[in-house]
């Protein structure tokens, strides 16, 4: 194999998300006329946002190489339910400021829990983080009580679903802003640069004098601090809160980060990569609906209904519409292009 063509491969590699992505907007831009219009790519972009906020702070942890944080979706699921207290709309701007900072606060703790279990007792991250997840989960199942918390506040509500100059949705620029935050962290900073060395090669980052227990901790901390975040904006987007959610979060963001070309030996990716994984994580999901839809309507045209019909005529009067089934035979399904 040349040079050139090794060359080649590598970059093709190296940035696969790229040309996943791209062949899924030119498949779907030939499968409906509706997809790349302005709403819809709007609402692709919104509905990742939340997946790529919990994807950056999957990246910080699995760049450690010390496995996944399986707690993500119980830190969106407790930050939410207590912070949701105090958003309601009979609360003032110092309870709302209040709220966010508690929310932050339990993602930072959940972190320091798991980043301490995981670097000084050297226990495996997946299974402390599972653990830890089972531990918030309760606790915010006991919170809770089985209830609800409704009527939150309109600037929560704004976070979550409001636009920006009523074009631009607010979720989009929040996640915009974290990911560029993200960026300098990882590639412009100490802490950044030592997360990467501490998850290639721990034991040369221990002898060049970098504090690895330390950076377990920070990259939990992160993780846990984007995951409530990620539940802030949960809580102004459903105008609710409840220990229901965020089930099965840490398994999406996990997705998006890996596709985003996050290693999960650590030590290798780019936080830039993580948009394009939950770009396609969110656009597989748009597709999967779109077409569930076009499908639908197909399934209710009259000649498809008249089809139905005969089979079951001749069905139900055992052969009294032999000429029908024939018929039916005959005529073209409108799934056989797909």
């Amino acid at each position: 194999m040349s040079e050139n063509l090794r060359k080649k491969l590598t970059f093709m590699a190296k940035y696969s998300y790229v040309f996943i992505l791209t062949l899924i907007f030119l498949i779907m831009s030939i499968a409906t006329d509706r997809f790349l219009t302005v709403d819809n790519l709007l609402n692709v972009a919104r509905q990742s946002s939340m997946l790529l906020i919990m994807a950056l702070g999957m990246t910080m942890a699995m760049l450690l190489g010390r496995g996944v944080d399986m707690s993500m979706g119980a830190i969106v699921s407790i930050s939410s339910c207590f912070a949701a207290g105090f958003f309601l709309q009979s609360h003032n701007w110092v309870s709302i400021l209040l709220g966010v900072l508690v929310g932050i606060a339990i993602g930072a703790l959940a972190g320091v829990v798991n980043g301490m279990l995981i670097s000084f007792l050297h226990l495996p991250a997946m299974l402390v983080t599972y653990g830890v997840r089972e531990i918030l989960r309760g606790v915010a199942y006991a919170y809770m009580n089985g209830g609800v918390i409704t009527s939150i506040h309109p600037a929560i509500r704004f976070i979550g679903s409001g636009r920006i100059l009523g074009v631009i949705p607010t979720q989009i620029v929040i996640a915009l802003l974290f990911t560029v935050l993200a960026a300098f962290l990882l590639k412009c900073t100490r802490m950044g640069r030592e997360l990467y060395i501490t998850g290639a090669n721990p034991a040369a980052a221990l002898f060049s004098g970098i504090k690895v227990e330390k950076n377990i901790i920070i990259g939990f901390v992160c993780s846990g601090i984007m995951a409530a975040v990620a539940g802030i904006i949960y809580v102004g987007r459903l105008g609710a809160a409840e220990a229901e959610i965020g089930a099965d979060f840490h398994f999406q963001a996990v997705s998006a980060a890996a596709i985003g070309g996050i290693s999960f030996n650590g030590g290798v990716g780019n936080p830039w990569g993580v948009i394009a994984g939950a770009l396609i994580l969110t656009l597989l999901n748009n597709a999967d609906t779109r077409l569930r839809h076009i499908s639908s309507l197909s399934s209710r045209t009259p000649l498809v209904k008249l089809r139905a019909n005969m089979r079951q005529g001749y069905t139900e009067n055992d052969g009294k519409y032999r000429f029908l089934s024939r018929f039916c035979s005959s005529v073209p399904s409108p799934h056989s292009s797909w």
